[in-house]
């Protein structure tokens, strides 16, 4: 009885085959039950509104404003006003 008997567990390894001597391992799949879940009472659901959206205000940009200048005083006025 050694690797190349058919009969004894050693061949049927090194054959790579199974039977009565060297049976196959049966796949045993375990099923794992999820805790169920109480479901609670929820409330009558309110209705939401969505806020009433107003349309946007138009920035108001302030124009610019140039700051005149005073305007000098001429020359001209200068030699009129010793006359006399």
């Amino acid at each position: 009885m050694g690797k190349g008997d058919q009969k004894s567990k050693k061949g049927k390894i090194t054959r790579g085959t199974s039977g009565v001597r060297r049976q196959k391992k049966k796949h045993v799949v375990e099923i794992v039950e999820k805790p169920k879940v109480v479901a609670k009472k929820k409330a009558a659901p309110k209705k939401k509104t969505a806020p009433k959206k107003e349309p946007a205000a138009k920035k108001e940009v302030p124009k610019k404003t140039v700051a005149k200048k005073p305007a000098a005083k001429k020359a001209a006025e200068k030699k009129a006003a010793p006359k006399e």
